[in-house]
């Protein structure tokens, strides 16, 4: 018995100096380097994780202590919604800042970027890299007409023309078609992307506020297709309200 507890603890003790060892080997290994465009750009192609920030409530965003300064009735409107009227439930696109709980690809061009999505209806993104200024009134949609341009190596996003159909998360934040959104990437290395997005609604917030989160680099993988209106069975399964958000805790909850 002695004997097998001696080399249990053997056992023990190897594993731990192997494990520490591989820990310090992958210390001691170099990141690689934030990729960049034959023009010198950064470059943000890849394919790339969801932030769940901006799929369940957006609350979670907001840096620590800020609070949403949303209007009443809005507030009004995401307490009553419910999840089984949720447009991404019903395989519509997610609009801006949302995300399906998918990974998405960034193609970079010089005149063009584009978000290709594998969630919902494999919908997709154009951003104008070409120096074009936004349309004096454009077609409401729900992406949105998007212009890009380069601040340094931070890629900054300008998009207006929303329509008003799309809810902001699984919490059922509202947003009006006076909505304008700044978006800023950045990618302090090879396998790290920074987001943040200022939005500016005044139909529906007091003042513009602003989201932060990140995503990670999915290699040895591709988009699949995912069909969303093919065989969709979830809405019948949603009852009441997705509780993953702010206002479904106790000390949290408000009244409309």
């Amino acid at each position: 018995m002695t004997r097998s507890l001696a080399i249990l603890a053997a056992m023990c003790c190897l594993t731990a100096t192997s494990l520490l060892a591989q820990g310090e080997a992958i210390a001691r290994a170099p990141k690689r380097a934030t990729p960049r465009t034959t023009l010198g750009k950064i470059d943000f192609s890849g394919i790339w994780s969801a932030d769940r920030r901006f799929i369940y409530d957006i609350n979670d965003a907001l840096k620590p202590g800020e609070q949403l300064p949303i209007q009443p009735w809005a507030l009004k409107v995401t307490l009553e919604r419910q999840s089984k009227d949720d447009p991404e439930a019903l395989c519509l696109p997610t609009g801006v800042p949302r995300q399906a709980p998918y990974p998405w690809r960034i193609l970079q061009t010089p005149m063009h970027i584009f978000f290709l999505f594998e969630g919902n209806i494999h919908s997709y993104r154009q951003i104008f890299m070409d120096g074009r200024p936004h349309p004096k009134d454009p077609d409401p949609t729900w992406y949105g007409h998007s212009v890009g341009r380069f601040e340094g190596d931070t890629l900054v996003i300008d998009t207006v023309g929303f329509n008003d159909k799309f809810w902001f998360d699984f919490a059922g934040h509202p947003h009006t078609e006076k909505l304008h959104t700044i978006e800023r990437y950045r990618r302090p290395e090879f396998g790290k992307l920074l987001y943040e997005v200022t939005i500016d609604d005044p139909g529906a917030y007091t003042k513009p506020f602003t989201l932060y989160g990140d995503h990670s680099y999915e290699s040895d993988t591709e988009l699949m297709e995912y069909i969303c209106n093919e065989n969709n069975q979830d809405v019948e399964h949603l009852v009441g309200k997705d509780p993953r958000n702010k206002y479904s805790k106790p000390s949290e909850r408000v009244q409309p």
